[in-house]
């Protein structure tokens, strides 16, 4: 997450910490409608750091003008992967009186990312210096109840160039299990699971009550609130989850807000190979 505040240097040491345990790293865009530096800027200075970026863009801030100039910028500065995203609504955020943008949403990002990667112009012809290669991914909730809808939109994403699946936190391995293999395997997508960091059982409830789609069961709210050490038994949830969807994803997506460091406790319990990629 960048900073909220021009020194970037906590950011940086946090990811440096990463640097031998994770094949790369997020950096999200303005996440819960809330003020944080550029994510473009993030990535860049975490190439300087040899670390793989994951460039996420949200289309509520920008108008097609600026995500286009964004791209071309972040392309002529080394980055490579993009998540498009449509982006939380500005009423959950800090500043509700924010205008939204919204010229765009995801499925309209990924076939703009798909025409620069074409060449073409966005008004007519094609770039003067060629085309970019950007690797575009998609955000997908594998618990949404309305099955039909969600394999209608990754669909559209799909078709509009998304190349592998981020998905939301994923509590049930079974949920997941279904997902893969009835939606995001048909399509050809591959998936990073999302395994999120909880901290206690009130920091799971919050979740549940203000995060959409977020469905943390009881069973697991019961584990942190009986625990002495609750942040210590997220850890260990956590790296359960890792090792179970593992065997089932491409992938995980590890959420570990303000807690990065936690990571690599997270993964050295798992007993992986993080050599594998």
């Amino acid at each position: 997450m960048p900073p909220r505040g021009a020194d970037p240097s906590h950011a940086i040491d946090m990811a440096k910490k990463l640097k031998d345990w994770v094949h790369a790293i997020n950096v999200t865009d303005g996440s819960r409608a809330v003020m944080r530096m550029s994510s473009v800027a993030v990535c860049k200075l975490l190439i300087e750091n040899d670390l793989e970026p994951i460039l996420q863009i949200a289309c509520r801030d920008r108008n097609r003008i600026g995500m286009q100039a964004d791209l071309l910028g972040a392309h002529a500065l080394g980055i490579r992967n993009v998540l498009c995203l449509t982006g939380d609504p500005v009423r959950v955020g800090d500043q509700p009186e924010a205008r939204p943008v919204n010229d765009y949403e995801s499925v309209q990002l990924l076939n703009q990312v798909t025409a620069l990667n074409k060449g073409e112009d966005p008004v007519e012809g094609l770039l003067p210096d060629g085309a970019t290669s950007l690797f575009a991914g998609a955000a997908a909730d594998p618990n949404c109840l309305n099955v039909k809808s969600l394999t209608k939109r990754l669909e559209r994403k799909r078709k509009a160039g998304a190349r592998f699946l981020q998905t939301q936190m994923v509590m049930n391995p079974f949920v997941l299990e279904k997902f893969c293999k009835e939606i995001a395997h048909p399509l050809e997508l591959p998936v990073l699971a999302g395994v999120f960091l909880l901290k206690s059982a009130k920091n799971a409830a919050f979740i549940n009550r203000v995060v959409p789609g977020a469905c943390i069961p009881n069973s697991i709210i019961a584990r942190l609130e009986s625990s002495k050490d609750p942040l210590n038994t997220g850890i260990a949830i956590a790296s359960e989850q890792v090792q179970n969807f593992l065997s089932i994803a491409q992938g995980v997506h590890i959420m570990a807000i303000k807690a990065e460091d936690k990571i690599p406790e997270i993964l050295n319990r798992t007993k992986i190979n993080l050599q594998q990629k």
